[in-house]
């Protein structure tokens, strides 16, 4: 925790505190150590800014959070996308 608090810039404190509110969820070392992966990095980074813009740490975590679920949607449906493109071109060429 400590390592990754200090790539942050942050506090441990506020590591645990974005466990506390469920953002970021940990895995632990077989010596009970915090582990978190890029991608928790990278959430912690954004909470990070948000929180340094003045945003409150549960409003920036509930940001976060749909951000992700915005980017998440928005990547379904353009795969959604290709597929019906795809089986639209497929029967234009069935019926050419």
């Amino acid at each position: 925790m400590g390592r990754a608090a200090e790539i942050l810039g942050v506090t441990p404190a506020f590591l645990r505190n974005l466990g506390t509110a469920r953002l970021i969820e940990p895995q632990r070392s077989e010596g009970g150590h915090r582990r978190y992966s890029r991608y928790q990095l990278r959430l912690a980074a954004r909470a990070r800014e948000l929180v340094d813009q003045g945003t409150a740490l549960e409003a920036a975590c509930r940001i976060i959070i749909l951000e992700d679920q915005l980017a998440e949607a928005l990547r379904i449906n353009a795969e959604l996308q290709q597929v019906r493109d795809r089986r639209s071109d497929s029967a234009d060429r069935r019926s050419a």
